[in-house]
């Protein structure tokens, strides 16, 4: 301002208004380039609007709310998953890999990818790399292991999500079949490196969560752990609640807490899960005939492994305290509660209704710190819809007296109102249920309003938060023509 001045009382002219104008613009202009921004992303792994019904039922009855209903913009976001042999061809049911891609850097590419493209397997660059770049605070905080897909595509690049540490990179096995391979991403073919070495390479302020396990094999080429050179590259590791809340501020922070994925909060009373309905003899001769056997009702409870296991609210807590004081850009933090899909998976709908439970916990302390700190865009989505499905109690044909069943697997949840809810899984017989091809919602907070459409893809999420930062949307270069 100083230098305006400066100009406006030696040019004593209409040039010299004019010039003092500019200047002013020009400060104006630089001001807002450099002006505080922040964006948190929160993401529920595997969060459609069935899995959000079942927890707001729960948790706060059919007539209730919760956070999540509370804040003032509500869309949806289109899934978009394409094929890895030709990126023109969609596929309609997506995985975390492919879809945190998305939102990470703006292109949609194949499922079990981390931030690289169908068919060509080049690096995107990613919002934190390019928030990084801008001066900008990062962090990533998970109820899951840092290096598993969604985390992970924030900040790494590999063609295969399961290279997640040195000694997983070539010919991946489970139970004695391949499952992937990562060998041309190996340091020694010009590669980045596993997930877990490209984390404690990658500069990121904070990273919280679990994935012990994968920090401490040999960093590729080297005779010391990634743990080791994480602390080399000048991140302070906490292994435990206590590390996490007595860590002194300043300086890059690694918290693992788990070997694996962190546990979960609820669990079925006695462990259970849902369970397939027994129909009787009679009823397998001839479908109108017999009778059928329901599961009994359950309630959730706490998950005693959870007891000292820092929540995902108090991670958060932590990340925002640090990442504020970080930078004067601002910051970007990627917060995701994992286990609502990990959960679905193996058809537990308690585990699934606490991690949602942790989210919204969390959505309130992020909107606690906007309310602070007003530059603050505060996204809330899902990467992937999944099996959970509210059905009736007990089929509405019951009361004509035939006994139909579902052919999958059921939970009956004794609600605090005094009902019960029926939940069922029944993408699959196997050991494991699988993702839906829904659309997912996607909410905002105050700051979202006006920057966020009824509907979008998401790549757009991506279009939406550099757009709130400031940065320039940069990925035409790895789209199909």
């Amino acid at each position: 301002m100083a230098r305006c001045v400066f100009l406006s009382s030696t040019v004593r002219s209409s040039t010299g208004l004019f010039v003092f104008i500019a200047c002013l613009f020009a400060l104006a202009g630089s001001a807002a380039a450099q002006s505080t921004r922040n964006v948190i992303l929160i993401i529920g792994d595997g969060m459609d609007d069935q899995q959000i019904t079942i927890a707001r039922n729960y948790l706060e009855g059919s007539r209730g709310v919760l956070s999540l209903d509370r804040l003032p913009v509500r869309s949806v976001a289109q899934v978009l998953t394409v094929s890895n042999e030709d990126p023109e061809q969609a596929i309609y049911v997506a995985d975390s890999a492919n879809t945190a891609t998305s939102m990470a850097t703006g292109v949609a590419t194949s499922r079990g990818r981390i931030s690289t493209t169908a068919g060509s397997d080049e690096d995107i660059k990613t919002i934190i790399e390019r928030a990084e770049e801008a001066g900008f605070a990062t962090g990533i905080v998970a109820t899951a292991s840092v290096t598993d897909a969604t985390p992970a595509s924030f900040a790494a690049h590999v063609s295969q999500r399961f290279c997640e540490n040195p000694g997983q990179m070539s010919n991946i096995e489970y139970r004695g079949r391949v499952i992937g391979d990562c060998s041309q991403d190996l340091k020694a073919n010009g590669g980045p490196g596993s997930i877990s070495e490209q984390l404690v390479a990658s500069g990121v302020d904070v990273i919280l969560g679990g994935g012990a396990k994968h920090f401490e094999p040999m960093a590729e080429g080297e005779e010391r752990s990634v743990k080791e050179v994480a602390a080399a590259n000048g991140y302070r590791v906490v292994v435990d609640k206590a590390g996490l809340e007595s860590a002194p501020g300043g300086g890059k922070l690694l918290g693992l807490f788990a070997p694996g994925h962190l546990p979960v909060m609820w669990q079925g009373e006695d462990g259970r899960v849902a369970e397939k309905p027994k129909p009787s003899f009679m009823n397998r001769i001839h479908k109108y005939l017999g009778k059928v056997k329901l599961p009994k009702p359950m309630t959730c409870v706490p998950n005693p492994a959870f007891e000292d296991t820092p929540s995902l609210a108090g991670m958060t807590d932590v990340a925002l305290a640090r990442l504020s004081q970080a930078s004067d850009r601002g910051f970007f933090l990627i917060i995701e509660s994992a286990s609502i899909d990990k959960k679905s998976h193996g058809r537990d709908p308690c585990g699934s209704i606490g991690e949602l439970e942790q989210l919204d916990r969390t959505v309130d302390r992020a909107l606690a710190f906007a309310e602070r700190h007003p530059e603050t865009l505060i996204l809330v989505t899902a990467d992937h819809g999944h099996a959970a499905q509210i059905i009736p109690n007990e089929s509405l044909f019951s009361r004509f007296g035939v006994p139909v069943y579902t052919p999958g697997h059921l939970a009956r949840l004794k609600t605090p109102e005094g009902s019960i809810m029926g939940v069922n899984y029944a993408t699959n017989d196997f050991k494991l249920e699988e993702h839906s091809g829904v659309n997912v919602p996607l909410y905002a907070n105050q700051a979202g309003v006006g920057r966020v459409p009824p509907m979008i893809t998401q790549p757009e999420v991506y279009d939406i938060m550099v757009g709130y930062l400031g940065l320039r949307r940069m990925v035409a270069e790895y789209e199909a023509p």
